[in-house]
């Protein structure tokens, strides 16, 4: 991959997590999301192998469908609440729809299969930044 490209995917790696950890709003934190999403996309599939896309489509369904469930269970916090801050919630559904999508997202107990599949279809640093630098916006 080109290094100039690959400095662009990194960059962007690092402002989605800074996006997500400084914003107050819940559509800013997932636009924040989405950014460290989609930048990782490629990372995963630069190797032109098959276990490599394989990694990758099953990351970007994983990711697509926690953040959907992110920005569906904000919309019914600020249908109930009227406001989109982070710290407002205050509907039964809304936590627990937040506190799934944020552990398909971090690869936790409940929700943690993808992740071994993910981590050996791509190489060390790839695994290395799925680990640790993607965990930290959640």
């Amino acid at each position: 991959m080109n290094p100039y490209i690959m400095s662009i995917l990194m960059c962007n790696l690092a402002l989605g997590a800074i996006i997500t950890a400084a914003s107050y709003h819940w559509f800013l934190a997932w636009i924040g999301l989405e950014l460290n999403t989609l930048a990782i996309i490629p990372i995963l599939a630069k190797h032109h192998h098959p276990r490599a896309t394989e990694a990758a489509t099953k990351y970007f369904i994983i990711q697509a469908t926690a953040s959907s469930i992110i920005l569906f269970s904000s919309i019914i916090n600020a249908w109930y609440t009227g406001t989109w801050d982070i710290t407002q919630l205050t509907t039964q559904p809304t936590p627990t729809m937040l506190l799934i999508a944020l552990t398909m997202k971090l690869g936790l107990a409940p929700m943690h299969f993808w992740l071994p599949e993910v981590m050996q279809g791509t190489d060390t640093t790839t695994a290395f930044i799925i680990a640790t630098w993607q965990k930290l916006p959640p």
